[in-house]
């Protein structure tokens, strides 16, 4: 069969076509394919973030990986350190406000970057070309400039969702290498079908090509970082980068049906996703029209039930203990349909959902080689250090910032994330590869996508295209091509909110769907972000 490749930014997943044609196998094109995403995407993702993939090779499910290389609090971090700022939490969700927005903007909500130790791990488990090729298109990109697309353009022109919190234009602001790269000479942003450059951030990719990993996180490289980083009273040493470890795991493994289901380990989306489906095997859906008023109820429920366990008991497993087998258990799937089934409580105490950043990308080879992968810098700090050129992440904002909860701030700690890379299989061979950016509502949308594909027989175009809605706390979301009439159906049970967006809004799933029988490939991009599918 040939590949195929999806991502939400056209020139990241050309380039990744690219390299499938001139005989790269998947890893190597989503190496290659997640480069260009930092230069063109530098919001969502970058070498100062972190990465999470689920991959499977044609040898089958004893194959199979869940590489986790996270974005790790500060050495110098404690976990009562902002409890004398705390505004409030996000009312969307996502993070939380403290005085001076220090967890969400600038060089204190900025972790320990993991990507390009994850890009090392990556390449060892399965890349065929060298490290040095692979870095190749990025620097190109970033050297003679690329294209400004009209999403990207309008989104620095959106103001902030609430006072508290930042909008990417502000964002902008942070530090003068951040408004050299991104602001004309006046100030203003860039128009779509503007040409940007970053040449700064050629020469950091260079540098990593030529010297390899540990040039980010021991050679001069680091050295500048670090300097950088303590001159600006972040919370990461230089100890925290030459002690940094990936995370390589074997997946979650799940059934939903007759479907085998590999996901991201704890504190990631994983054990939500399975936690979902376990409890929704126990209905027959086909029953119900798609997105009818019972359907968005049925499915919400579940959604708030896998959701009231991860925001009680989810968090980095290296500093609490998760109750992952009961989380995805089918007897605790049992215990929550009887809830379900009287329409009895349902407690969901904090959301977690809507960044509008981080990024994915999706890709089959023709031997069968399946990888998605996930990769974010948060919503980014806007901090860049002097003649680098890439951004900082802010995974700070997502800790919280008070002791005693599995999601408090603590050295060397992994906050939780709904990143959740997935691969779907029927008689141990995948028929189904996908994820997305998002935040938690990653976890919604890739689940819907699944139901769409296993239990309405949609063309993987359809499963990713029909409206969805979601359900983490006590408001069920949904998209505005929802329309209002079933919404007010199912207010008779639980309150709902229709979006201003009809496309986007949710998480944006990228995904490949191959034939059961034919093995042929199908792939769909989000229409809510530029992606496209590309078959090589």
């Amino acid at each position: 069969m040939p590949g195929m490749i999806v991502a939400p930014q056209p020139l990241a997943v050309e380039e990744g076509a690219k390299v499938l044609a001139a005989g790269g196998n998947a890893f190597d094109a989503a190496f290659a394919a997640a480069c260009v995403q930092f230069i063109v995407d530098p919001h969502s993702c970058g070498v100062g973030g972190y990465l999470i993939l689920t991959s499977i090779t044609a040898e089958g499910l004893n194959s199979a990986s869940a590489l986790d290389a996270p974005a790790l609090a500060g050495s110098k971090t404690t976990p009562d350190m902002w409890s004398d700022i705390f505004l409030g939490p996000n009312p969307r969700g996502w993070g939380f406000f403290l005085e001076g927005k220090v967890n969400e903007d600038g060089y204190q909500s900025v972790c320990t970057p993991g990507l390009v130790r994850g890009l090392e791990s990556l390449h060892k488990q399965g890349c065929s070309w060298s490290w040095k090729d692979l870095f190749q298109p990025a620097i190109r990109a970033a050297n003679e400039g690329w294209m400004l697309t009209s999403s990207y353009a309008n989104r620095w022109k959106e103001p902030p969702m609430y006072y508290e919190g930042s909008s990417a234009y502000q964002k902008l602001q942070v530090t003068p290498d951040a408004q050299k790269i991104y602001l004309k000479s006046d100030g203003s942003v860039y128009e779509a079908g503007e040409t940007l450059k970053n040449p700064d951030y050629a020469r950091t990719l260079t540098r990593l090509a030529e010297n390899g990993p540990d040039e980010f996180y021991t050679g001069d490289l680091a050295a500048e970082i670090t300097a950088d980083l303590a001159a600006n009273g972040s919370w990461v040493t230089a100890d925290d980068l030459a002690e940094y470890q990936v995370r390589d795991e074997k997946p979650i493994v799940s059934t939903y049906r007759d479907y085998t289901i590999l996901n991201s380990q704890p504190p990631h989306g994983g054990p939500t996703l399975a936690a979902i489906l376990n409890i929704l095997e126990g209905y027959d859906l086909s029953k119900y029209e798609h997105n009818s008023p019972e359907y968005i109820h049925l499915v919400s429920m579940a959604m708030k039930a896998a959701f009231a366990d991860r925001n009680n008991d989810l968090g980095d497993p290296n500093f609490v203990d998760v109750p992952l087998e009961k989380m995805i258990s089918k007897d605790r799937a049992a215990e929550w349909r009887a809830v379900i089934d009287v329409e009895g409580p349902i407690k969901s105490d904090r959301l977690h959902h809507d960044s509008p950043s981080t990024t994915q990308v999706v890709v089959v080879d023709d031997a069968g080689n399946c990888v998605s992968l996930t990769h974010s810098l948060g919503s980014s700090s806007g901090a860049i250090s002097p003649g680098l050129g890439f951004m900082y992440n802010n995974s700070m904002v997502n800790f919280h910032p008070f002791p005693g909860h599995p999601n408090s701030i603590a050295p060397k700690k992994s906050r939780t994330t709904g990143m959740t890379p997935t691969i779907v299989l029927k008689d141990n061979k995948p028929v189904l590869i996908l994820g997305a950016p998002g935040a938690t509502r990653i976890i919604t949308s890739v689940l819907q996508t699944i139901l769409n594909r296993i239990d309405f027989g949609m063309s993987i175009s359809d499963a990713v295209l029909v409206p969805r809605f979601d359900c983490q706390g006590d408001i069920i979301t949904c998209q505005a091509r929802i329309p209002e009439y079933l919404c007010d159906e199912v207010r008779k049970k639980h309150p709902v909110e229709r979006m201003a967006k009809s496309h986007g809004g949710m998480a944006l799933v990228h995904a490949i769907a191959i034939d059961e029988q034919t093995g042929q490939l199908t792939g769909a991009a989000d229409t809510g972000s530029d992606g496209m599918a590309l078959l090589v």
